[in-house]
């Protein structure tokens, strides 16, 4: 089985090409892939292209845990390169990508430096994202997180975000406090969290914990989300520099919080992987 791993600003997935390796991998099989002493290692696997009605291209985006996830920023421009790398789009040419979590708008940037992508609509709607409790916008409400209250945003990109803001973060927080706050009761379909802190009016610094994947360097959608906040908060202007502990991505809020992140990508190698990986028998988790 063969893989295509790239990586944006430390965040890697692996590439797999339907029309070479026909039906997608199981659950099981993807946590083998994705683990980084028993598989290739990575934060996720790229599935497609798919044929979509809806747009030039389909993709599923698998965490490393085996779940599906709805959408990924970093993935779509992974996944956006590696299409670019085979020749099926062009520098300066939009194409759109359908996955579970809608469909998005891409641009290849010169010499594929950059990748643009329209990721939709930021929504605050408890109904949509989804956060339990009555119809609302979820905005600075308070939750207990095992030793300590933080106030929090919800928000949905076409995929779950917590958004805690704060004075000082850094990568231990995260890590501390990353895993009960994904699996929290509020959040129905788990969520991705993110650790803000605003820096001036057009700079956010984030630490991310991603749904299925634990303590990330760095996230497209998570840096939308973010963003969307610091705007809604009142502390950001329209257009957004997000730090991130594996470089920078720039965040662009439209009318509506219409989104629009760019950001780069590099491709690592091309591996082929045994088919005894798949085969072993040893507990991931």
């Amino acid at each position: 089985m063969q893989f295509h791993k790239y990586h944006a600003l430390g965040n890697d997935y692996l590439v797999l090409d339907r029309s070479s390796s026909g039906k997608a991998p199981s659950p099981r099989h993807i946590e083998l892939i994705c683990h980084r002493n028993y598989g290739l290692g990575s934060d996720g696997i790229l599935y497609g292209p798919l044929t979509s009605r809806k747009a030039n291209f389909g993709l599923r985006i698998f965490n490393p845990d085996g779940g599906e996830a709805e959408k990924s920023g970093n993935g779509i421009r992974i996944f956006s390169r590696y299409l670019f790398d085979c020749g099926l789009v062009k520098e300066g040419v939009p194409f759109t990508l359908e996955t579970k979590g809608g469909v998005v708008k891409c641009l290849i940037g010169k010499s594929a430096k950059t990748i643009t992508v329209e990721m939709g609509c930021v929504s605050f709607d408890s109904t949509v994202i989804p956060v339990v409790g009555k119809a609302r916008e979820v905005l600075a409400e308070t939750i207990h997180i095992l030793d300590r209250d933080f106030t929090f945003y919800a928000a949905t990109i076409g995929n779950p975000h917590c958004v805690l803001p704060l004075e000082e973060i850094n990568p231990e927080l995260a890590r501390k406090y990353g895993s009960a706050i994904e699996n929290h009761s509020h959040f129905p379909n788990r969520t991705n969290v993110q650790f803000l802190k605003v820096l001036n009016r057009n700079a956010i610094q984030i630490e991310i914990w991603e749904r299925g994947a634990g303590y990330t360097l760095a996230s497209g959608s998570s840096s939308c989300a973010a963003a969307a906040v610091a705007h809604k908060m009142g502390a950001c202007d329209n257009r957004i520099t997000v730090n991130m502990p594996g470089g920078v991505i720039q965040v662009e809020i439209a009318e509506g919080f219409a989104m629009t992140q760019s950001g780069p990508t590099t491709p690592v190698g091309v591996y082929e992987m045994s088919d005894e990986v798949v085969r072993q028998k040893v507990k991931c988790s």
